[in-house]
């Protein structure tokens, strides 16, 4: 099962709209999403403040950043498979 973590924090709008678009496309038996708040590690929130919501491989390190559709969400995973 390929790990993913989804960089965001509470009460981010723009997070909970990501958080759709993954729900919607990935496969449950193949991905697995890890909700991180960076709110809660200074170097995360130094690195993603600005950038958040970001969908990180947590193996490779690769990251897709918001904004993006199921389409690009699903290219992207579509590399780890």
């Amino acid at each position: 099962m390929r790990q993913f973590l989804l960089m965001g924090s509470a009460g981010c709008h723009l997070c909970d709209e990501a958080a759709i678009v993954i729900v919607s496309s990935l496969d449950p038996l193949k991905h697995c999403v890890d909700e991180v708040d960076i709110a809660y590690d200074d170097q995360l929130m130094d690195r993603y403040a600005l950038l958040i919501p970001v969908l990180q491989d947590e193996l490779s390190g690769a990251e897709l950043r918001w904004p993006f559709d199921t389409s690009q969400l699903q290219r992207f995973i579509a590399q780890f498979d």
